[in-house]
């Protein structure tokens, strides 16, 4: 199965809001690959000091940390994603969270579940198609299978 992930689930994984997620993303199976756009790693850059401050770690701990979660992903460049895919994704978020559609438009290309916790971008996209999102504790049920 391919999951893409969001920034604000890759956040919750690194300041240890819901460890779940964290364990999730260092301990997934053969069968479930993550992905995510390259503005994923542009967010992470952004929002550095905040991560700092609000996750309590060291500076030195959360670079680990971000090295073993972005070993797990594969991030893809945004440019790759044909025209028709940003277009629907626009068309979904475009009210709701704009900085979302790079990861929906991928999801949409690569034929994806979308990981998010934001109920606003899980109502948009349920109300469009609702077998795209995907939960926390969908995918703890996949690991356990």
């Amino acid at each position: 199965m391919k999951i893409v992930i969001d920034t604000n689930t890759y956040f919750s994984s690194l300041l240890k809001k819901e460890p779940t997620i964290g364990e999730i993303l260092l301990g997934i199976e053969e069968n479930i690959k993550f992905y995510a756009p390259h503005f994923l790693l542009e967010e992470i850059v952004k929002h550095k000091n905040k991560i700092y401050k609000i996750s309590g770690l060291e500076e030195a701990e959360i670079s680990e940390l971000q090295f073993y979660l972005n070993s797990k992903i594969n991030f893809i460049n945004e440019q790759l994603i044909e025209s028709e895919n940003w277009m629907k994704a626009y068309e979904i978020l475009k009210d709701v969270d704009e900085k979302d559609i790079p990861f929906l438009a991928l999801s949409l290309q690569l034929d994806a579940k979308f990981w998010t916790g934001d109920k606003k971008i899980i109502i948009a996209i349920n109300n469009y198609n609702k077998d795209i999102t995907i939960d926390t504790n969908d995918i703890k049920l996949l690991q356990n299978k």
